[in-house]
């Protein structure tokens, strides 16, 4: 994980000298593995796998939960929301959706494998999709009839181009520095609302997503995870024994 950060600095000055290069699943799979590679993951080819997972029916009961957050209420997205989603995190039989705190969830699964000196790659590629799926505004609103009819669609907006735009959608990131888990679900909190907001401005207007709006919404996604990769990086380094020997001096 070390090489997130060298990267994460190079990218910052290179995304200032790119060209502009226009151009219930949530976003097909180049989408998710370009959200992945857009915000420097090395195992950015792994970004589709939650899907597939899903796909499993011994796996789906307690994975498709961890996709998205079925806002029946309509109810504007708090940090709150997303920490009490955390508790829900693969449990099963939940119609509702807890995307929100899947996030929080595959984060702390990272953090606990580090500490225990497992590998912990894995929890990451999970947080990966889950970014993904938290800028898809279909995945934020009530899954009723239009959500139904337009899913598909939505998904794949960009699917066709979205490989060929890594460096468009780089141009767009931010680059959030988390602190803590509540800066975290804070994060979380803004990109869902952006995608809630976005939802319901489709269903007032009867339309699809136009291609501008869902390069925006991954680059959201892309960004967050990002500030994630770094945060994690932080937070796994400080928790190492020489960390704390080191620390423990000062």
């Amino acid at each position: 994980m070390r090489f997130l950060t060298l990267r994460i600095a190079a990218m910052t000055a290179l995304f200032c000298t790119q060209p502009f290069q226009p151009e219930a699943l949530a976003w097909h799979d180049k989408t998710h593995l370009s959200v992945a590679e857009a915000a420097g993951f090395e195992l950015w080819y792994s970004a589709a796998a939650p899907d597939v997972a899903k796909s499993k029916s011994v796996f789906g009961a307690v994975e498709s939960p961890n996709h998205f957050y079925n806002n029946t209420a309509n109810q504007p997205v708090t940090a709150d929301m997303v920490l009490a989603q955390a508790r829900s995190y693969n449990k099963p039989a939940d119609n509702e959706g807890h995307l929100y705190g899947a996030i929080i969830g595959a984060v702390r699964e990272y953090l606990a494998a580090s500490k225990s000196g497992k590998y912990a790659n894995y929890p990451l590629v999970f947080c990966a999709h889950y970014c993904g799926d938290l800028s898809m505004p279909l995945h934020n609103t009530a899954y009723d009839d239009f959500n139904k009819e337009r899913h598909s669609f939505n998904d794949g907006i960009i699917e066709n181009s979205v490989r060929n735009n890594i460096d468009y959608i780089q141009r767009m990131m931010t680059f959030p520095y988390i602190k803590s888990e509540a800066d975290l679900a804070k994060e979380i909190a803004a990109v869902a609302e952006t995608a809630r907001l976005l939802g319901m401005k489709m269903r007032k207007e009867n339309r699809n997503m136009t291609t501008e709006e869902a390069y925006i919404q991954v680059a959201r996604s892309a960004s967050l995870f990002c500030g994630i990769l770094s945060y994690a990086e932080r937070q796994a380094a400080s928790a190492t024994p020489v960390a704390k020997a080191v620390a423990s001096t000062e």
